[in-house]
């Protein structure tokens, strides 16, 4: 069955329950951020409920999540959307097998700000916070048949038509969430772009959460936390961006 032939009973038809304890990594900064600015606790609490009360509100069924939860819902995505998330489509959380697959993830993100950023030669370690939650959803995953005939259309390295088209059909099936192999992760992990917030099992994430240090150059990115690092080599990133048709600008990342 080629993608353009999916509709929403077929790919009904092929959900099933799913769930498993997803990661997701974000930058730690906001709060050191606004201490910056400020020269005491109160006044740091005043400017922070202030920023809170800027952000677009919260909807009835985000107003009991933990906002590590609710901010993807929140939001409109940047320009060219996301991989299953297009400017007009409502929110996605996305999370990640693992720590190393979040890492792969949202470090090509910054490493392409990089390449982008003709005026610099790399970016200084950056705190970030990755956590986990377990999801609870109907799903489809995009790496068993009959799905994976369509990999070339779910792992394009920057065209997110057919991913997005995909999800807006996802989404008129009642399917909670999409799950897929990582285009960045070179191991493969798995990533799932969690389309309604009710598939998350808990209001709040696990306990446990990592704080690890992200440091980019143009040839690499690296996490740190402690004993531990990981680095992602750009070499396969490269190849992906030289498949990009000239002068056109890749989607942001969800």
């Amino acid at each position: 069955m080629s993608f353009t032939t999916w509709t929403p009973t077929a790919v009904s038809s092929e959900a099933r329950v799913w769930s498993a304890v997803a990661w997701r990594i974000v930058e730690s900064q906001h709060i050191a951020a606004t201490m910056k600015l400020v020269d005491t606790r109160d006044e740091q609490d005043l400017l922070e409920r202030l920023l809170e009360s800027g952000k677009p509100p919260l909807g009835v069924d985000l107003s009991a999540l933990d906002d590590l939860l609710a901010s993807p819902f929140r939001y409109i995505p940047l320009r060219g959307g996301s991989r299953f998330r297009s400017i007009t489509d409502p929110g996605v959380f996305y999370g990640a097998e693992s720590v190393r697959t979040a890492a792969a993830e949202l470090g090509y993100w910054r490493w392409r700000f990089l390449q982008d950023a003709i005026e610099l030669e790399r970016l200084d370690p950056i705190a970030h916070t990755a956590f986990s939650v377990t999801l609870c959803t109907k799903a489809v995953d995009l790496r068993l048949q009959p799905f994976d005939s369509d990999r070339t259309v779910w792992r394009h390295p920057h065209d997110y038509a057919g991913t997005q088209a995909f999800a807006r059909i996802a989404r008129h099936a009642n399917v909670g969430a999409i799950v897929y192999s990582s285009v960045r992760d070179p191991e493969r992990g798995w990533c799932v772009a969690l389309l309604d917030a009710g598939g998350f099992a808990q209001a709040k994430p696990h306990a446990g959460a990592q704080t690890w240090y992200l440091a980019v150059s143009r040839q690499s990115v690296t996490w740190r936390r402690e004993a531990a690092a990981m680095t992602f080599s750009s070499a396969n990133w490269l190849m992906q961006m030289s498949a990009r048709p000239e002068g056109r600008r890749a989607p942001q990342p969800g």
